[in-house]
């Protein structure tokens, strides 16, 4: 049976921060191949103010349910899908625009250039293999749910309702991170999949065989005219006419 507002203790909201490590203090040996910092930090803090907003509604005596909604499932879920939509764009955009810079370095055509650049269904894939490493997030908002439905409903003095809760919060905040160093691995890993495409781009050359066309064409009229002039084939009567022959 659900307990009386009355009887229920305040839920204490834990601190995300500590929890999000590497997704606030970034630690790598080098440079990502595509800034993602700004964004990194950008989820960091709405989850930290998801963090804030249930404390807020905690300290003000706010209705339980809507102090475990704030940090509840789809509020991680909307920041981390969020945060995967940007990464992808960014990741996409930058490689349009090397293949846009390298495609002009070789005069490769405008319409043979734009038909390399990632369509809809390639940046939906793209947005797909960067969202993958967040299946352990997934499950532990699953958890979080779980552990606020029994928090609901358990009396004052149920400190084990309590404390599974905030453990399950802070999980997520750690899983999180988890994921956030999965989507910078999988950035790394396009770079690897697109340096063929892009080494191929660089070595494109123009068809030789229009110019070859023209050339051939060119010399055999030369040629015939020389005849003609010389005497050695008879002109056209338009040509003779034109020539005073």
């Amino acid at each position: 049976m659900t307990a009386p507002a009355a009887e229920r203790s305040p839920i204490r909201i834990p601190e995300l921060a500590p929890a999000l490590g590497r997704l606030i203090v970034p630690r790598r040996s080098e440079p990502l191949w595509i800034p993602l910092d700004d964004i990194a930090d950008e989820l960091a803090t709405a989850v930290i103010e998801l963090g804030g907003e249930a404390r807020r509604l905690a300290a003000e005596g706010g209705d339980r349910d809507a102090v475990l909604a704030a940090l509840g499932r789809a509020q991680w879920l909307a920041a981390w899908e969020q945060a995967v939509r940007r990464a992808s764009e960014r990741v996409g955009d930058h490689l349009d625009d090397q293949i846009e810079r390298v495609g002009r370095g070789v005069r490769m055509p405008r319409r043979k250039r734009r038909a390399r650049k990632l369509v809809g269904v390639e940046r939906r894939a793209l947005v797909a293999r960067l969202s993958a490493g967040g299946s352990g997030l997934v499950e532990a908002l699953d958890e979080v749910d779980r552990t606020a439905a029994r928090l609901q409903g358990a009396p004052a003095g149920d400190d084990e309702a309590h404390d599974l809760w905030r453990e399950a919060v802070q999980t997520a905040a750690r899983r999180l991170e988890a994921a956030w160093l999965a989507l910078e691995e999988a950035v790394l890993v396009e770079r690897k999949h697109w340096e063929p495409e892009l080494a191929a781009l660089a070595a494109w050359r123009p068809a030789l065989w229009p110019a070859i066309l023209a050339w051939a064409v060119g010399a055999a009229v030369l040629i015939w005219l020389g005849l003609v002039l010389g005497g050695w084939v008879d002109a056209p009567a338009w040509l003779a006419r034109r020539l005073g022959f």
